[in-house]
This record gives structure tokens, sequence and C-alpha cells, in this order.
């Protein structure tokens, strides 16, 4: 099989047929083997049912029912576990990426030997100020801590070797960073393609500027896992014995302090009145606290087991 194109949704039952319509048109002009992967993230209104009667009609669209709303990146991670194409492409169903795109980013993959291609919306018809420039803001952060040189990180429409797309982990709402989960577990061949990016047709954005703080939290997060998820103590366990070393040697100065002025016969205050000694305790206190955590993370890692992420209802 060329091609599974994997789609996340929700609440999008107005754009599915013209989607699905689209897309096989595309498949057919192009001779290519496939399959749509519908993935229903817990949708309210009638979209799987219009999921259901695609498939019924065209034995190429498959279908994922979630029981309720898991998010963008558990929806990714049901659709990568069952895609059989040589080539997957994720698209949003909104009508918002154009599949006519779709010929190029498989040429990219399997001619040029690129492991994943992101689309990059440059020329966008949304908000300014809401989208479009903290967009910007956050793609600049996302290349300058990840060392991925991409325009569009968030853009839905990427291209995927089967092979990557089986070897990562997608986890939270770490859907934003596809590419550097990819990087990160040996794909290092990451393309870009100018893509066209249509105005949306029906219904409304289901993101909004929370996505903006999340995202910048969920970067943080990936930067730390990129560095240290495999060596927390390396990380924890520095930082943790360097403060303690800190504290320990403050508290024996001033412990030195106090037996020299006693042994001169000096006034001296009492070790518990000196406020440095419970500034030096207290940072030996979160050093011991630090290299624990390191400590217990080496552990976690060591002994974790796959957790249930979703629970799927239904399957086409």
């Amino acid at each position: 099989m060329n091609l599974s194109i994997v789609i996340p949704l929700l609440n999008e039952e107005e754009s599915l047929a013209e989607l699905h319509r689209w897309i096989a048109g595309v498949m057919a002009a192009n001779s290519y083997s496939y399959e749509i992967l519908f993935i229903d993230d817990g949708s309210t209104d009638g979209s799987w049912k219009k999921i259901q009667s695609l498939s019924a009609a065209d034995p190429n669209v498959k279908g994922i029912r979630f029981l309720r709303n898991y998010g963008k990146s558990q929806a990714l991670h049901a659709g990568f576990a069952r895609a059989q194409g040589d080539v997957v492409i994720t698209m949003d169903a909104d009508l918002q990426d154009n599949p006519q795109e779709i010929p190029e980013l498989y040429n990219m993959i399997t001619q040029q030997g690129y492991d994943l291609v992101s689309g990059w919306k440059k020329k966008r018809y949304d908000s300014v100020l809401s989208k479009n420039m903290p967009s910007k803001l956050f793609n600049w952060a996302a290349r300058k801590t990840s060392g991925v040189k991409l325009n569009d990180f968030n853009c839905g429409l990427k291209a995927y070797r089967l092979d990557v797309v089986k070897n990562i982990e997608v986890s939270g709402e770490m859907h934003r960073y596809i590419p550097v989960l990819a990087k990160n577990a040996g794909f290092p061949k990451i393309g870009e393609k100018v893509v066209k990016h249509q105005a949306r047709k029906y219904g409304n954005t289901k993101f909004g500027m929370e996505r903006f703080i999340n995202g910048f939290l969920d970067l943080i997060t990936i930067w730390f896992i990129s560095k240290f998820g495999k060596r927390p103590m390396h990380l924890f366990g520095a930082l943790g014995v360097l403060m303690f070393i800190i504290g320990l040697l403050s508290a024996l100065y001033i412990g030195l302090i106090k037996l020299i002025k006693l042994y001169n016969h000096e006034p001296a205050i009492l070790v518990t009145d000196n406020p440095w000694f419970y500034i030096a305790l207290t940072t030996m206190i979160i050093g011991t606290q630090l290299f624990l955590a390191g400590f217990l993370g080496e552990i976690i890692l060591r002994t974790k087991n796959n957790e249930e992420r979703y629970k799927i209802s239904e399957t086409l």
C-alpha cells in the first residue's frame, strides 16, 4: 500500500464528505493504493455516523472512535498504530489542509529520501493577533530549543516514512513536536514544503490562545526529555550534589567562625541565631531532595509500564 492518510477530528461532520471526495480524487488521479483513517476523538455531533457511511461506500475508509475526547496526540497515536502504508500522511479534517499537496509530499519521502516532511503554511488566513504572531514566536522558540529548523511546527499536514511513525511515542500534547520526537528517535532527515492554507469553511476552530501557553510548556518538557529523559540523575543528581556541598561548606564555615571566636574569647552569637545557618541548612535539604528526585526518576525509567492512554469504542 502506498499511502495511509491519518485524519484526527473533533466535531467535523460537515466537512468529512467533501474532504473524502477531495482525497479520493487525488488518489485516483495518481493511481495510489491507499487507506483513509478517520480518528474520531470523542465527537458529540454526527461525525461518527458520517464516517460509518463513508466506510460503507468506500472500503478504503477506516475509522477509530474514542469513548471521549482524549486529544490530538492520542488520536495520532492510534492512527499511527494502525497505519500500513509505505508513507503516512497526517492532515486536519477542517478542509484547511489541501490534499493536492499529497503527491509532492509522497515524492519527497519516496524519491528524495526524507524521513519526515512538514508542511509550512507560509501564507495564512488566520487572525494576525490571535494566531499568526503567537505562532511565529512559538516556532522561533521551538527552533532555538530543539535545533530542528522548521518554520511551522504546528502544521497538521505532514508526511512520514512508515517506520518513523512506528518508532515515535506521541503522548500528552506532543503532536506539535513530532519532528523533534522523530529527530530524537534517530530520523534526522527532516524536510519542509510550503503548502496552501485554506480558510476554514465549516464550524469553528477547536484551539484557543491556551494552546500557545500549553505549547511553550510542552516545549520545556520536550527539551528536558531530549536532554535528560534517559538520564534524569545527570541533571537532578548533579544539581542536588552541588547544592548539598555548597550548604555543607557554608555550615562548616559558620561553625568554624564560631569556634575561632570562642577560642579568641570574642563575643559570638549562637549558631542557631545566625540567619545564614538556616540558609545553609535549607540549601542542603533542597540538594538532598533534588538528588532523590533524580534517583527516583532513574528507578521509574527502569520499572515503568505502558499505561492505558485512551479507550476505543468502535473501529471500522
